[in-house]
Parts: structure tokens; C-alpha cells; sequence
């Protein structure tokens, strides 16, 4: 039900940008549509000599300003709504960075947590035969998302290489260092958030202090390092199984320790168990959702307390929560603009890998800041020309981005 209430909430944000820019019916179909839905099964042997049969997706939504590009998860709940409305937030995502890319999205429905390594491997390198006739360097990217790490990048590459017999280094992203990887790819969310987070606060005048962020995997967890580093107070973090509190601050590394040790930061000495609930309405400067989608709606949003939310979660919050939020003037950074800095950085390792050149990681971090500031700067001039808040303004500069791309090929 959470699935089909995502899809549609995506489509019709879709829908009310496309009110707000003015864009024509024939183009609000073709950006609230699916181009192509692909929808696999395919069988991996497992290591006691049994045959499973594997579910897989690949959805492409919409290509008209350069390739689709998105990221592959593995879960046990993947739906296809799901798939679907996360593969339109890339085709905006990558419209509102000026990225040349459209959007797509892939699942594979698996428990990585009962798979061994050897098992893992064979479902990531049959998913690449499954989809192979749908994917290529300068069609369809994919990169890593939730339970993907860049080993199994590197396998997905390996998988396609063989079937082409040749070397194809940009046909995935977010793959390991010694295989065509980019420097700052791991931990690239994490920064563009960062490098958001600064540039607000340069042009607000003001520091924000206190964070509670809600998930602690890549993108929580970097985030948390990152801040604790500036000495920026994290007061509470959460995962799937709850969440850990302490006024004063938590002890980050000593946290993260904990977490590796017990698969879980709920039951840390150095702060007070609370639930994922409670974390979202803590009185807190900057509130990060950085887990999954539908966190915050109009069910939840009259609780809400932060002064900022940092969406960097895919379709954590919808429109209706995004809109209570602004009456009471908490200022909401769509996903759609400050998780960007996967995108971002899986441009640059596509870029390299296409000149077989690597850039230093000091380059890569100043083309992230780079970019990020810009899109913010588009986002914010996009907000007061329609006076719209952030989140409508970001979604409305995304659509008109993709527009114009259909209008100049007469699409």
C-alpha cells in the first residue's frame, strides 16, 4: 500500500510542477509514464546445490536529455511502484543538477543478509545477463543503491564485459577504485549534503548545529562521520531496528563500533534507545531522513520540529507533509536536490572511465561543490521567480529541464 501511495505521490508532484511551470498536457503524460518496464526471473544456484528463480526489474522512465542513469537495489519488499516512482525522482534528480543523463531504477528481490558472498555474486551477475539487452555505456548506467556495495559494481561490470568480450568500464558506476572507480564515490551523498548544508548557512548567516539523521548505512553513517569531524553535534541516529539518543552529543566513532559489533546502534552505553518515530520529532536544527521513502506525510508532519529537513533519502517526505511543513516555515530540501551528490559523482566516474583518465580526489570534491551549489543556486532563483518553496521549486526547475530537452528533439 506504502508502495502504490509512493508511485502515486510521485506522479502527481510530477502532475502539479507541470500545473505550476505551465507545461502542456501531451508532456505532463510523457513525465507521469514509465518508457519501459522490464520485470526478470532468472535462476542462481545456490552453495548446498539447490536452484532459486531471482525477481529483477530494470524501469526506464525517460530519456530525453541523454542516457537513463540510476541505481540498483537489493530487498526482499522491492515492488515495482516502488521502482517505478524512484526511477522518475532520477529523471528529475539529474534534470535539477544539469546532469545529461534521464532516469531509470533497478531492483532485485533477494535477502542479502541470509546470501553468502559466493550467492550474492551469482544473484548480482544474473540480474546483469537478465537485463543485458536494456543496458549499455551510452543508454542505460546503472549504479548502487541500498545493499549494493561497489564489489558487486565491479562483478555487474565484469558480467557485461563478458557478454560484449570486450572492456566497458562506464557501463557501471560506483565501482571499486582499481577497476575504473572514482575517487569520493562512497561517501558522495554524504558530502553533497554537506556542501548544501554550507552554502545555506553562508547565505542564511547562520550555523546550524544539532542534527538527528535517521538511518546510519552509507549515506547516514558518512554523514554522521563527516559532521562529528566539524564538530557539528549529532544527537541521535537511527536504523531499521530504532534509534540511540543523547542530548549532549553521541560519540560517533564509539557508535560506529557498536553498530559493526551488534548489526544495530539501538543498546549503545553512550546514549538513551528511542525509536525511529521519536527521532523524527526531536527538537533538533537539521532533521536528516536517510533511509527509505514515506517517512514523513501529512500523518506525521504536525510533529515534526527541526528547523531544516535534509531530505537525502529517496521520497522521504511527500507533497502534503513538504506543504504543512512550509506554513510553519520549517525549510524542506527535496531529495530530488540534496541526495544528489550520488548522481553527481557517478557523472564524473562516467566521464573518467569514457577518457580512460582518473581525476585526484580533491578535483572530484571540487566539481561536487561545485555542482551542488549550483543546482542550489537554481533551485533558489527557480523559488522566488514562481514563489514557491524549495521542494515545489526544485521539482518545478526539473520538469522544465526535461521539457525543454523534449522540445528541442520535437518529442
Amino acid at each position: 500500500m506504502i508502495d502504490g501511495e509512493f508511485l502515486s505521490g510521485t506522479a502527481q508532484m510530477i502532475s502539479g510542477a507541470c500545473n505550476m511551470a505551465g507545461i502542456c498536457d501531451r508532456h505532463r503524460l510523457l513525465l507521469t509514464s514509465i518508457t519501459r518496464r522490464l520485470a526478470v526471473e532468472y535462476p542462481v544456484k545456490m552453495d548446498d546445490g539447490t536452484t532459486v528463480m531471482i525477481k529483477g526489474y530494470r524501469f526506464q522512465h525517460c530519456d530525453a536529455r541523454g542516457p537513463y542513469k540510476g541505481g540498483i537495489r537489493i530487498a526482499v519488499n522491492i515492488s515495482e511502484a516502488e521502482v517505478a516512482a524512484l526511477s522518475m525522482l532520477m529523471s528529475l534528480k539529474s534534470a535539477v543538477l544539469g546532469l545529461p543523463y534521464g532516469g531509470a531504477k533497478g531492483g532485485i528481490v533477494a535477502d542479502k543478509e541470509k546470501l553468502s558472498c559466493a550467492e550474492l555474486e551469482q544473484v548480482c551477475r544474473g540480474y546483469i545477463r537478465a537485463i543485458f539487452p536494456v543496458i549499455g555505456p551510452d543508454t542505460d548506467i546503472p549504479a548502487p543503491d541500498m545493499n549494493v556495495s561497489p564489489e558487486a559494481m565491479g562483478w555487474m561490470m565484469d558480467e557485461y564485459e563478458r557478454m560484449t568480450g570486450r572492456h566497458v568500464p562506464q557501463i557501471v558506476t560506483g565501482k571499486p577504485l582499481v577497476l575504473g572507480g572514482s575517487r569520493g564515490r562512497v561517501s558522495a551523498v554524504a558530502w553533497g549534503g554537506v556542501f548544501l548544508m554550507e552554502e545555506i548557512e553562508r547565505r542564511a548567516k547562520n550555523h546550524f548545529r544539532s542534527y538527528a539523521i535517521q538511518g546510519f548505512g552509507n549515506v547516514g553513517g558518512n554523514l554522521a562521520k563527516i559532521l562529528a569531524e566539524r564538530n557539528k553535534p549529532i544527537v541521535a541516529v537511527s536504523d531499521s531496528k530504532g534509534g540511540t539518543y543523547n542530548e549532549n552529543g553521541l560519540n560517533i566513532s564509539a557508535l560506529a563500533r557498536h553498530k559493526e559489533k551488534t548489526g544495530t546502534v539501538v543498546g549503545f552505553n553512550g546514549g538513551k534507545d528511542i525509536t525511529n518515530q521519536d527521532l523524527l520529532e526531536l527538537d533538533v536544527d537539521v532533521l536528516v531522513p536517510a533511509a527509505r521513502e514515506n517517512q514523513i506525510s501529512e500523518r506525521n508532519a504536525d510533529k515534526i520540529n527541526a528547523k531544516i529537513l535534509l531530505c537525502l533519502a529517496n521520497g522521504p517526505i511527500n507533497r502534503q507533509g513538504s506543504e504543512l511543513l512550509g506554513i510553519r516555515d520549517i525549510l524542506v530540501i527535496p531529495d530530488i536536490l540534496a541526495n544528489g551528490g550520488g548522481v553527481v559523482v557517478s557523472y564524473l566516474e562516467w566521464a573518467q572511465c569514457r577518457q580512460g583518465f582518473a581525476w585526484r580526489g580533491s578535483e572530484v570534491t571540487q566539481r561536487l561543490k561545485d555542482l551542488m551549489r549550483f543546482a542550489y543556486k537554481n533551485v533558489s532563483e527557480t523559488s522566488r521567480e514562481y514563489g514557491k518553496d524549495l521542494y515545489n521549486a526544485a521539482y518545478i526547475l526539473g520538469v522544465k529541464n526535461i521539457v525543454a530537452a523534449m522540445k528541442a528533439r520535437s518529442i
